[in-house]
């Protein structure tokens, strides 16, 4: 269930899956069915999938994705809630086994659980899955979207609609923020949600940063070690939003941290980043 390297067993995948949900919960980042988490593995677990799943289904893909043949996607269900994940992974989830072509799979899911179909947004996760895994081979990767109120909220301010500004805005409040997003958080104007337009402008800034901002509407970020690791990613985007929005209710009295103190924070923690330099 680590953040540093990616998971070796279904078990571990689903913990972190769990501490995801909850944590996003915690954060008010996943109200009710919000939210969705799906995390892409290429080791053999057909014996354990039994284990959890009864019933299963061949499905279409709403993606094209034939660098996942072979590939075990784990993905929650539409309208079932990330907080209770973690106390039933089988209720919640269903395992999509990509068949050869990568345009048809197996769907495996409980017939008495929550989960119906895959979440609306399953062909955002299959791009993003698909891009990473074709340009680097990866074993494991994992996607989020969530909601996070002070993001979301800052992300209707149309002086905060601009990429450099928001990150300007966001990273500005603590030192270590930099250091753990280091490429910055993506920004999307407004595109409607679940459409081919927001995937593909969604995929594309996915290979530049780790967490995109969708404007008004929420985030998703992306891991190759963990579901947990991509929620991190939330939180700290989340936090430095979170400072932002206070700051603006006191009438954007404190500063923040200056481009030239977060300069020196790169300089000294050797972040590989093309901000504050």
């Amino acid at each position: 269930m680590g953040t540093t390297s990616y998971p070796e067993n279904l078990k571990e995948v689903l913990e972190s899956i769990g501490a995801a949900g909850w944590r996003l919960n915690d954060i008010g980042a996943v109200e009710a069915g919000a939210g969705n988490i799906s995390a892409c593995m290429n080791w053999d677990v057909s014996d354990e999938i039994p284990k959890l799943f009864n019933t299963s289904r061949e499905i279409d893909l709403p993606y094209p994705s034939p660098a996942l043949v072979g590939y075990t996607i784990l993905v929650t269900g539409s309208g079932c809630r990330l907080r209770q994940v973690g106390e039933s992974p089988r209720d919640n989830l269903g395992a999509v086994v990509v068949h050869e072509g990568g345009l048809t799979a197996t769907l495996h899911w409980r017939k008495k659980g929550n989960f119906s179909k895959p979440t609306s947004e399953f062909n955002s996760h299959l791009a993003v899955h698909q891009d990473q895994i074709a340009e680097r081979g990866i074993p494991f990767h994992a996607v989020i979207h969530a909601q996070p109120p002070h993001l979301v909220l800052l992300s209707h301010i149309p002086e905060y609609q601009d990429t450099q500004v928001f990150n300007e805005r966001v990273l500005r409040w603590e030192p270590e923020t930099i250091v753990q997003l280091r490429e910055g958080i993506g920004f999307l104007p407004f595109m409607i949600p679940g459409s081919n337009e927001l995937m593909a402008a969604n995929v594309e800034n996915l290979r530049e940063y780790q967490i995109v901002m969708w404007a008004k509407h929420g985030v998703m970020a992306r891991s190759d070690t963990s579901p947990l690791r991509a929620s991190d990613r939330i939180e700290y985007a989340e936090t430095g939003a979170m400072y932002e929005y206070m700051n603006l209710t006191i009438g954007g009295r404190a500063a923040g941290l200056a481009n030239e103190e977060l300069g020196r924070v790169v300089n000294a923690f050797s972040v590989q980043t093309h901000l504050f330099k």
